[in-house]
């Protein structure tokens, strides 16, 4: 079976899309990448999501669907060009996530993406976890297990920072801390889309009374398994970020430390000795110089098409077992009172 898996990020940085071929075979899971590519968000599209969490009711209705016609646009576009899908999985922009609350909302309306690519879509992978008590993520795990195994450990460094544990046959996970979400602010203050390989913070130096504050902030200090959002970082992690009187080049410096220090403690924790990394955040060489130090683990960056594509890669696979009603979030991964079958079903006829 032929899925598109569709990846839109809490960093705002684009549309990834990942075709890739599933089958199995004595029992165990096969899968070829075919083809693998980037979107831009178009500007008024971008302000739309970065604004979505205190927009009103009329907007974010709005935004949904505009974002789901966007998406299945670029789908439609994409699998012109490298071929039929059977199906789309799409992930989705993150508007809220606050399972404690009882609910999640990623958006990008799936009636849209299948009628526009013409193509039967999955979306809402989370609410069937968070109503089951779950945090509704990380979801990626499984798709680690059985696709990307070898390793003790993942980390994915993508707007958030995120980390499952694979040891004795169990698969635990939590978030972490806020990765490229605060960067990406920070650089564009500077003007930037993103501080490529970490240069602006290395010009930088450490602020240790910003760190400590950031390092004590509640949406990251609570025992995990924990899930993080968008407005953790704008309501937690951001007024600290703003305050006068610290140079954009020490805030960075500080992010950067921040990240890493909370990274390692969390290695630390589990007696790890071997962790593949991936996401955006794996491209900042200042970010994986300053986790290189502070532990003593063995960090593998794969090729880059997996570092960029292995979530949009996982949620075509998250798709996968959603079609063939198999359990596609872990319980032991969110802290939900059992594994579940999540995803939302939209034929486009």
């Amino acid at each position: 079976m032929r899925v598109l898996g569709i990846m839109s990020g809490s960093s705002l940085d684009g549309l990834d899309m990942a075709l890739c071929d599933f089958h199995e075979q004595e029992g165990r899971v096969g899968h070829e990448v075919i083809a693998c590519g980037s979107a831009d968000l178009p500007p008024e599209l971008h302000a739309r999501l970065l604004a979505i969490s205190s927009s009103s009711a009329f907007d974010f209705a709005e935004t949904h669907v505009r974002l789901g016609r966007f998406i299945g646009d670029q789908a439609h576009a994409f699998l012109a060009v490298h071929g039929p899908a059977d199906l789309i999985a799409s992930h989705g922009h993150t508007a809220f996530h606050q399972p404690e609350a009882g609910f999640t909302a990623q958006i990008g309306c799936g009636a849209q993406i299948a009628v526009r690519a013409g193509v039967p879509t999955i979306v809402d992978f989370r609410s069937k976890d968070v109503a089951l008590g779950g945090q509704g993520a990380p979801l990626v795990p499984i798709g680690e297990r059985d696709l990307f195994s070898g390793y003790e450990a993942y980390i994915n460094l993508g707007g958030i920072a995120n980390i499952s544990m694979h040891q004795g046959g169990r698969v635990i996970g939590t978030d972490v801390c806020f990765c490229n979400q605060p960067l990406n602010h920070l650089a564009g203050l500077a003007g930037k889309a993103y501080d490529e390989d970490g240069a602006l913070a290395r010009s930088g130096k450490v602020e240790e009374r910003l760190l400590d504050r950031l390092l004590d902030l509640p949406c990251i200090s609570a025992p995990p398994p924990f899930t993080l959002g968008r407005e953790h970082f704008e309501q937690q992690l951001l007024p600290l970020l703003d305050q006068a009187g610290v140079s954009i080049p020490d805030r960075l410096a500080t992010s950067v430390e921040h990240t890493a220090r909370a990274l390692a403690r969390a290695l630390a924790s589990k007696g790890i000795t071997q962790c593949l990394v991936t996401g955006g955040g794996s491209f900042n060489g200042n970010l994986m110089e300053r986790l290189r130090a502070l532990s003593p683990v063995e960090l593998v960056v794969p090729d880059p098409r997996t570092v960029s594509f292995k979530e949009a890669i996982i949620f075509a696979y998250l798709g996968w077992l959603r079609w063939r009603g198999e359990p596609n979030a872990l319980a032991s991964v969110t802290g939900a009172g059992r594994d579940s079958i999540g995803g939302a079903l939209y034929l486009p006829n």
